[in-house]
């Protein structure tokens, strides 16, 4: 039976572990490797690992990094960052990492999702899109951003995650910018107009503060992906640097009270 995923997700900058707020300030809390160890000790669902240099500054991916994840990671890992064909997509699969992420390439061109999906299979395809609130006094809505938040295209998110899943995306992900590391609860609107649109497997991620906010998520989109960035990392009003995830137990009950009638 399927149920929810409660998923860490890790930013590489510069080859090392880092958090965000609204994209910016990127604040140096350790390295991926050794996270990873933690999180395989606490028995995580899956792992996302983002390197957000390797889009933004058109390069490869790094797979010296990728493939040391792969080796040390024990859940389903998802890797995204660089990636623009299908054969990168492949060598990355063929490192031992379960899923690619996509998402200025495949704003670009969602055809080539298409050639992934044909290359490793759509389970294995996962395309994020990254939105922010219009801005303005007469604005409503959101606009999709690529490049870390610095390129902005003129499309509905909802109909260009529509255009992926047809593509041939076996995932989606929606990510807040206006709330990435700030803590204080995912956009729950946003994520249920997602989920109702949307046949595939969908992944919200930015703004989840306490284990709370992941129940809220659940209670709104039944079963669906809680991805989870400061709130593993960071402990305390002062940030301090943590490595965290709920227990099992935690879980259970977390899931089992945000799905009950």
């Amino acid at each position: 039976m399927l149920r929810p995923r409660i998923i860490p997700c890790l930013l590489v900058h510069k080859g090392g572990l880092v958090k965000t707020q609204e994209f910016k300030s990127p604040k140096y809390v350790g390295d991926p490797i050794n996270a990873v160890k933690i999180f395989n000790e606490k028995e995580s669902d899956e792992l996302v690992v983002l390197d957000i240099d390797a889009s933004a500054n058109r390069v490869e991916p790094n797979y010296t990094l990728i493939a040391k994840l792969a080796a040390e990671c024990r859940m389903p890992l998802c890797y995204g960052g660089g990636i623009t064909t299908a054969e990168q997509a492949a060598r990355i699969i063929d490192l031992g990492v379960e899923k690619v992420a996509i998402s200025a390439a495949a704003v670009a061109n969602p055809s080539l999702l298409t050639d992934i999906s044909n290359a490793i299979g759509r389970q294995s395809v996962v395309a994020i899109i990254d939105v922010r609130k219009r801005s303005g006094l007469f604005a409503k809505g959101y606009e999709v951003c690529t490049h870390n938040g610095k390129n902005v295209h003129k499309i509905d998110p909802l109909v260009l995650a529509q255009q992926l899943q047809e593509a041939g995306a076996g995932e989606i992900v929606i990510n807040s910018i206006d709330r990435d590391g700030m803590m204080k609860g995912y956009d729950l609107s946003l994520a249920k107009q997602m989920r109702d649109a949307l046949r595939v497997p969908l992944t919200v991620l930015g703004g989840a503060g306490t284990l709370d906010d992941i129940g809220a998520l659940i209670k709104t989109c039944g079963v669906v992906g809680a991805a989870v960035g400061s709130l593993f990392v960071f402990k305390g009003q002062y940030r301090a640097v943590l490595i965290n995830y709920p227990t099992s137990q935690q879980k259970d009950e977390l899931c089992a009270a945000a799905l009950a009638p």
